[in-house]
């Protein structure tokens, strides 16, 4: 049994992480986070200890590492704002223990090889979470595209809209430098795994980039992929807002869908398991995934011509509603 610390408890993703813990035989001993709303542990794991405050939490770690005893901790999981994955996945490996980083890792690429170095002079690991590469449907694709010989790119749309309501630009997910702005909060794990499936990087055009959307187009070795991300309850299809839905997600693949709406509630146990065995996907896994969400913040925004999503077409940028 593998013991564990978890820095951002009351976080959105945290209980799939004590989840993941608890399935696969471990325990969590000690956590942190600002906010005390954190009920949810006594679902999971009633006698860890709780930290309000970094310093204290900081202290106890030590405290364990230097006592050498059955409480030593093996991993720190990560599920902090955006902005804070590096120094958190930092304290872990200096802290003695492996680390386990939501995503992002990294709001930059350069950040990745900073991460490397300590990496180096500690001896511990950063493992990520990189779930759509163990999805069976994801899984599959990528084989039949490896697969299957052909002188054509794979023409692929990615569009996926998640509403959210008015806390969203008002809290730290909206605002770029913690967040990454909305390419990289919401659509990293999407970027990865076209990567994964489709080969390197090898063109981004970016043609809409507000703080609740964005779109482009992507080339990759196997792929040409125009892509649609938005947090706007206005950017779902009409008919499927008047029926109350507020989520709208697809994926095509020469105008086929790919079936990945279930399947999800396991992936971070899955994501677990494949670290606890060694098998987890590390630094250099993300640094794709992560040039490209950098590359759509920074980019300049190119007109509406050549091949840009079919949504641009009906969607004039537009704000949440304040």
């Amino acid at each position: 049994m593998k013991n564990f610390a978890l820095i951002g408890a009351a976080g959105y993703i945290a209980p799939r992480h004590m989840q993941a813990i608890k399935a696969t035989g471990n325990d969590l001993v000690a956590m942190l986070d600002p906010a005390d709303s954190v009920g949810i542990i006594d679902s999971y794991f009633p006698d860890a200890d709780f930290f309000t405050e970094f310093e204290r939490f900081d202290r106890h770690i030590d405290k364990i590492r230097r006592a050498h005893d059955d409480k030593r901790i093996d991993y720190i999981s990560i599920c902090s704002p955006n902005y804070l994955h590096d120094s958190h996945t930092r304290f872990a490996l200096r802290s003695g223990a492996d680390a386990i980083c939501e995503k992002p890792l990294v709001l930059n690429p350069w950040n990745i090889d900073g991460l490397q170095e300590i990496e180096r002079d500690t001896g511990h690991r950063v493992n990520t979470i990189l779930q759509l590469r163990l999805h069976p449907s994801i899984l599959a694709l990528r084989q039949k595209v490896r697969q299957t010989a052909r002188d054509t790119k794979y023409d692929v749309d990615l569009t996926y809209i998640t509403s959210r309501g008015h806390w969203y630009l008002r809290s730290w997910k909206g605002d770029p430098r913690k967040s990454g702005g909305i390419a990289t909060n919401i659509g990293v794990h999407f970027f990865d795994m076209l990567h994964f499936v489709f080969g390197d990087l090898q063109q981004s055009i970016v043609h809409s980039l507000t703080d609740s959307q964005a779109a482009g187009f992507l080339e990759y070795q196997h792929a040409r992929v125009r892509w649609f991300l938005s947090a706007n309850i206005l950017d779902v299809p009409a008919a499927l807002r008047a029926k109350g839905q507020r989520t709208y997600r697809s994926i095509t693949v020469d105008r086929e869908e790919i079936e990945f709406s279930s399947g999800f509630t396991d992936l971070h146990t899955r994501s677990y398991e494949e670290i606890l065995a060694g098998r987890g996907f590390g630094l250099e896994d993300n640094r794709t995934a992560i040039t490209t969400v950098a590359g759509i913040r920074n980019a300049r925004i190119a007109p509406l011509q050549g091949d840009y999503h079919p949504f641009l077409n009906r969607s004039a940028e537009v704000s949440l509603v304040a």
